[in-house]
């Protein structure tokens, strides 16, 4: 068995491994990550925000990419406070998707600590808006919101819309 030579080898000899590793890591592809977060207030209300760079879908949940070597439960938690002046715990990922060839998004239930801040210029606006009434969002902020509600202890009643 040629294994245990080559695991003897590396134990001794553990830069070894770099080589084959770097190899390796530059044939695999390479992904952005997205963050979202899914804040839901005491009445059962989404926190969305309008988007300033977002022309086809103004409004939508508060996010961004992480930045290089960011966890992204953190990238989220610095996402809302650069853009909301906002506060918040990680309560857990409800939904991860690949959204476009190279890029992957991951949307996290927060729980905010604090109240809304001042918007960062690149949010117009927010609002706390009932689930029976969203507007028409991006299908993953549509799927993460289902999804943080399919997931709540106390079930939150989605109904589908044609919203705002």
């Amino acid at each position: 068995m040629i294994s245990r030579p080559i695991a003897a080898l590396l134990r001794r000899f553990p830069f070894l491994t770099r080589l084959p590793y770097l190899i390796f890591s530059r044939a695999q592809a390479r992904f952005t990550i997205g963050v979202a977060a899914i804040v839901i207030d005491d009445h059962g209300r989404v926190l969305l925000v309008e988007h300033a760079y977002h022309p086809r879908y103004a409004w939508g949940l508060p996010g961004g990419w992480i930045d290089r070597d960011e966890e992204p439960a953190a990238g989220v938690l610095r996402e809302l406070r650069e853009e909301l002046q906002l506060d918040a715990d990680v309560v857990r990922v409800v939904l991860s998707s690949k959204t476009a060839p190279h890029h992957i998004d991951l949307a996290y239930l927060c729980e905010a600590k604090c109240a809304v801040g001042k918007l960062s210029h690149e949010l117009l606006g927010f609002k706390w808006i009932d689930l029976a009434q969203l507007p028409r969002l991006k299908t993953f902020h549509r799927r993460a919101i289902e999804a943080a509600c399919a997931q709540a202890t106390e079930p939150i009643e989605l109904e589908r819309s044609a919203g705002i």
